[in-house]
């Protein structure tokens, strides 16, 4: 389900008498809910920060996957995009809250509107201050209809997940945290790690997931190699075979085409190939002299960093990014972009047509 928020928040001396409040619609426009929250004494920026909290909350409360975020408050979109840091600790805690909001999401934007493209939620925070109390609007209810076609993502059984490290492990912590959230209908059937000593293991192992240590020096050659990940993966009756962080280069057999997904922190198909993997991606984007980058994630093929694109995301390179601040920002993204394609995957919304994927409409 796609939606469209508006958020507002205001206070009358900053800090003073605050409101927050957001104004909810589907993609055809029609309001789905509206509120402002009286919140007492606070600043203006606590109220934006609230004002976006509660609209996320109630979104995710709704069902919807893909919500674009309209707000009038510039500071908090560019704190959002990681231009500027937050310092306040009345802030900090606001702000942890919408990253885990958002990365519950397959998409979320938040975009700096003028305050006359705000009016909606602007008046209810306005309403809320004269009241000195919290104001919900009616909304007319929709009209039930049956449904036709395919219910795309109802009732289906658990996606068996294989997934393949090569360190520590963050990708695999951070679909298990989907995955206990309820925003992933998956399941982790087999981690396999092509080293034994990675941290990855640890916790795959610390999660009580099955762990299998497959190591390319351990085989004869590449055939050999591919055969024993085939054969673990077949064993595990996975469904998707998951790269995160994986470095090596496998035969993938002719039953996984477009069932195996890597991510890449670039954008592809600048910044890959062999030998473009972790720092060694950011430390050239930086020499390049990049003002974006950001993650792929894409279909495998039997070459390195190739294949159809499922979803990108994108974050700003900063002036003063070195290697490790760029790679923590693009991390970010690739803690929504890859949940965002597996789900896709899990719905069967995903066609592809010689290079090129496309995401057909959820029904």
């Amino acid at each position: 389900m796609k939606a469209v928020a508006h958020t507002d928040g205001g206070s009358r001396g900053n800090p003073g008498p605050a409101a927050a409040g957001f104004v909810l619609e589907d993609e055809a426009g029609r309001k789905l809910l509206a509120k402002a929250f009286f919140l007492g004494r606070a600043t203006n920026n606590v109220a934006e920060y609230t004002a976006l909290v509660r609209a996320l909350e109630a979104a995710r409360q709704m069902g919807v996957l893909d919500l674009t975020v309209y707000t009038d408050s510039e500071l908090m979109v560019r704190q959002i995009q990681g231009q500027y840091k937050v310092k306040s600790g009345l802030i900090q805690p606001l702000f942890e809250r919408v990253q885990e909001l958002r990365s519950g999401l397959a998409s979320c934007l938040v975009v700096h509107v003028t305050r006359d493209q705000n009016k909606e939620a602007d008046r209810l925070v306005n309403e809320a201050l004269d009241a000195g109390e919290d104001i919900e609007e009616s909304v007319p209810a929709k009209t039930p209809s049956p449904r036709t076609g395919k219910q795309r993502g109802a009732c289906r059984k658990k996606l068996r997940l294989g997934v393949l490290i090569s360190g520590g492990g963050r990708t695999l912590l951070n679909l298990l945290e989907c995955i206990k959230r309820g925003e992933l209908n998956a399941v982790v059937s087999v981690v396999i790690s092509s080293l034994s000593t990675v941290a990855g293991v640890e916790r795959a192992r610390n999660a009580g997931l099955p762990v299998k240590v497959i190591r390319r020096k351990d085989h004869s050659d590449l055939d050999a190699f591919s055969a024993k990940l085939d054969e673990e993966l077949a064993a595990a009756n996975v469904d998707l075979v998951v790269q995160g962080g994986w470095l090596c280069l496998w035969k993938i057999p002719p039953r996984y085409e477009n069932r195996v997904m890597n991510i890449h922190p670039a954008l592809l198909p600048s910044f890959g190939g062999k030998g473009m993997w972790g720092h060694h991606v950011h430390e050239a984007v930086l020499a390049a002299g990049c003002k974006v980058s950001g993650c792929t994630v894409h279909f495998c093929t039997n070459e390195y960093d190739r294949g159809p694109i499922i979803v990108q995301r994108t974050c700003p390179v900063l002036d003063d990014d070195t290697a490790d601040t760029l790679a923590e920002r693009v991390f970010e993204q690739e803690c929504l972009a890859y949940p965002e394609a597996i789900r896709l995957f899990a719905e069967d919304r995903l066609g592809v047509k010689g290079n090129r994927v496309r995401i057909e409409r959820d029904r």
